[in-house]
């Protein structure tokens, strides 16, 4: 290896930042150890580096007069001992979140392990670490977390797994390794590296960031190169995400995710949050140009940069192409929508035209029938009540609807709102639609449970759950009904307000559990997902009848409340088991199918008393 030089911070601080304030040369060179050639004069040295003539005169004297370099510019004894204390130790990789904005290659692939040029981006970064002899390399998993297993084998990295991923943010990831924190290199795995940003020697904490403008960016370069709060007004340095860490500063950082991590407030922020200081980052601004690393968040991010990756043939695009007869080039704007409790979908543009991409979400084939979802769109059409269908795959699930411009969704909390949903929904149930499938409510119960496989409940007292809710069939089964198509699943998200021809339109969209049942289960199914209090309940059900409510009517719904808690409860249990959390829901359900058949015991008894 020839001579290096490293400039000390200690002795040149002053002069390193000047120049960085004078030169427009990156900090992979600036900060990088500088291959000396054998014999070098300083101009040419000045030339190699990027500094100016005059500081390097300065440097190489100094660092002769404290025993680095000797006269004929060779590294003494000193100097390598010095060096070695400043190798990195290890390197940590964050592989664990959905990569939600990569739909529709998230359904299949892990983000790490998209491909550029034919190389996974883990395995890039993996390399590079490894050109720079940093061989301890942490990578922390969760979404399909087994994908990741073979590099365990190809490059001796350990892997870390965090089961937190579905519903927490990546300063959990960290957590998970915070042992190993201490002259680290720190990354996601979304990163594209043009050239190799890590070096065999570093000498102080820094984040990398480039010189473009980002208005969501919280920090900016100062003048003496620190990474400052970037201020509301001003549009800061586009953060990178990649940090070399010291000791000092990574237990300083540690300490504080151990607080962090404790606290609710904190489950959805990004790791960066715990190494801000009052004033800042503790730590050196890297600055790289604009390109030098590639950040890839989304599906037209990665055709922009390997329009040739096998990863855009997903069979969602391949849907769509096939469809709207257009080629892959076509389709634009890809922008993933807000994560449905069963799907996923994205939006996007082809031909002037904008529509949505249903994607089936994990373990949908036991959940739905596809074909059932198909005969109620067909049923459906023609008639104003659902979103605007361009094709459904009953073998798939796959479904393209055109966008709704303009629209919105219910506001639970927004009594207008909801009379105006209750409207149409009472006036989808008087068209008393039929299709040949029923959802029978207890059959789902059975069935859901059926999907655990004889693992046993989370609820302990779930045996007399059940037992409480089973007993409340009877009674349903001797109540008069409204049988109809009904949808099922009518919760506030799934009513849209569409501004149309000067008015308001609302559709109903989402119908992959419709079937004939009792319609007022409908309105059970609203209170359940927003979580209503008994006087919301009441309030909505006094919306639907608006001609008043008969108490055996009203007791009725209790029951579907009830009932429908326990079937999403199961249903929720399901989902957990393949990863999938959805936090206060689940467990509001649950709490739902005791209460309510509580309160229609209680409102039975009084029933049978006044009678008496």
């Amino acid at each position: 290896m020839p001579p290096v030089l490293y400039y000390n911070n200690d002795v040149h601080e002053n002069e390193r930042k000047d120049v960085h304030e004078q030169t427009e040369i990156g900090y992979f060179e600036r900060d990088s150890a500088i291959p000396l050639p054998e014999r070098s004069s300083d101009l040419a040295l000045a030339e190699r580096c990027g500094f100016s003539l005059g500081m390097v005169n300065r440097s190489v004297k100094a660092l002769q007069g404290q025993g680095f370099l000797t006269t004929d510019m060779e590294l003494t004894e000193k100097a390598r001992l010095e060096m070695a204390k400043h190798r990195p130790k290890n390197a940590v990789i964050l592989a664990a979140g959905y990569g939600m904005r990569m739909v529709p290659i998230n359904m299949e692939t892990p983000k790490g392990l998209l491909e550029v040029e034919g190389e996974p981006l883990i395995e890039r970064l993996i390399r590079q670490l490894h050109a720079v002899k940093v061989k301890e390399i942490y990578v922390v998993v969760g979404f399909k977390k087994e994908q990741y297993d073979y590099l365990v084998d190809r490059y001796g990295v350990k892997l870390v797994v965090n089961m937190e991923y579905a519903e927490k943010n990546n300063l959990h990831s960290l957590a998970k390794v915070l042992p190993q924190l201490g002259e680290t290199y720190l990354m996601p795995c979304d990163l594209w590296c043009r050239e190799n940003p890590f070096s065999e020697y570093e000498w102080y904490s820094w984040y990398l960031v480039s010189d473009a403008k980002d208005p969501d960016s919280t920090v900016r370069v100062s003048r003496k190169w620190e990474l400052v709060p970037s201020g509301g007004e001003k549009e800061g340095n586009h953060m990178i995400g990649i940090s070399y860490l010291t000791d000092s500063v990574a237990q300083s950082m540690a300490r504080r995710i151990e607080t962090m991590v404790q606290d609710r407030r904190y489950d959805h922020v990004f790791w960066e949050d715990a190494l801000f200081a009052e004033n800042g980052m503790p730590v050196q601004a890297k600055l790289v140009p604009e390109g030098a690393v590639v950040e890839i968040n989304t599906y037209e991010q990665l055709r922009e940069l390997d329009e040739n990756s096998d990863q855009l043939k997903s069979d969602a695009m391949a849907e769509i192409e096939r469809v709207l007869s257009v080629s892959g080039e076509e389709i634009t704007g890809i922008e993933v929508l807000k994560k449905g409790m069963t799907n996923r979908s994205f939006l996007f543009r082809c031909r002037g035209g904008r529509y949505i991409m249903r994607i089936p979400g994990e373990g949908t084939s036991l959940l739905i029938n596809r074909r059932q979802e198909a005969t109620v769109y067909r049923t459906l059409d023609g008639k104003g009540i659902c979103d605007e269908i361009v094709s459904i795959n009953p073998e798939n699930g796959y479904k393209i609807t055109k966008y709704l411009e303009g629209a919105r969704v219910c506001d639970p909390e927004n009594p207008e709102d909801v009379q105006a949903c209750m409207k149409k929904l009472r006036s989808f149930h008087e068209e008393h639609l039929s299709v040949e499938h029923t959802f029978s409510l207890f059959d789902q119960i059975a069935y859901y449970e059926s999907l655990w496989e004889g693992e046993p409940s989370v609820y302990r007292d779930y045996s007399t759950t059940k037992a409480h809710v089973l007993e409340l069939e009877a009674y349903l089964e001797a109540q008069p009904k409204v049988w109809t198509l009904t949808h099922i699943d009518a919760v506030p998200d799934n009513f849209l307000f569409v501004e149309k021809n000067g008015g308001t339109e609302i559709r109903l969209i989402d119908w992959e559990y419709a079937g004939m049942q009792d319609a007022h289960v409908d309105l059970a199914m609203f209170c359940i997902y927003a979580m209503y209090d008994r006087p919301q309940v009441d309030a909505l059900i006094d919306s639907y009848f608006t001609e008043g409510c008969p108490q055996e009517v009203r007791t009725k719904i209790y029951a579907y409340i009830a009932v429908c808690g326990l079937l999403w409860s199961n249903w929720c249990e399901y989902k957990s088991r393949l990863g999938v959390e959805f936090g206060e829901y689940s467990l509001k359900q649950y709490r739902y199918a005791k209460d309510y058949y509580k309160l229609v015991k209680q409102e039975l008894a009084k029933s049978k008393g006044q009678e008496e």
